[in-house]
């Protein structure tokens, strides 16, 4: 499924690190950031994060929510988020079903092996579930601070 800025954001469903269920429908009325990353505890993925979880405060004032996606489990999302004080969601996607939906799912390569896995992308849905702005192949240095720009622009 391919998204497209201007049209509604693919509904999702998914359980969260708090033992809750991230679902699309509950979060309209807010600004939404919707990260989708590799592996939890990786070093470019934990610089991600820490990025997004020291500039909350921001993102809040602006009837934000933040809520990063990766294939880890419930588990791993719980320890990955008390390791480094996270302060907003994270959505485990085992199957890749919201992967797929935004169409982060791609064939990857690395020293010469194919393999399939998220590539580093983010969302911005408005609060009436409208996707609004997308990042492909994030390179995570400034990115927080280029979401930030765009959310204050709606």
């Amino acid at each position: 499924m391919a998204t497209k800025i201007g049209n509604r954001a693919p509904s999702f469903k998914m359980p969260a690190d708090d033992g809750s269920t991230l679902e699309s429908k509950n979060l309209k009325g807010r600004n939404v950031v919707l990260y989708f990353y590799p592996k939890d505890d990786t070093p470019g993925c934990t610089k991600e994060a820490i990025a997004f979880r020291d500039h909350i405060k921001n993102f809040e004032k602006l009837n934000t929510i933040i809520v990063g996606v990766s294939k880890d489990s419930v588990k791993k999302h719980e320890k990955f988020k008390a390791k480094y004080d996270l302060n907003f969601s994270l959505g485990s996607d085992e199957e890749a079903d919201v992967c797929e939906k935004f169409g982060v799912w791609k064939e990857k390569s690395m020293y010469g092996r194919t393999y399939m896995g998220i590539e580093r992308s983010t969302f911005l849905i408005d609060s009436t579930g409208t996707l609004r702005a997308e990042w492909r192949k994030v390179k995570v240095p400034g990115h927080v601070e280029e979401v930030i720009a765009a959310v204050m622009d709606l």
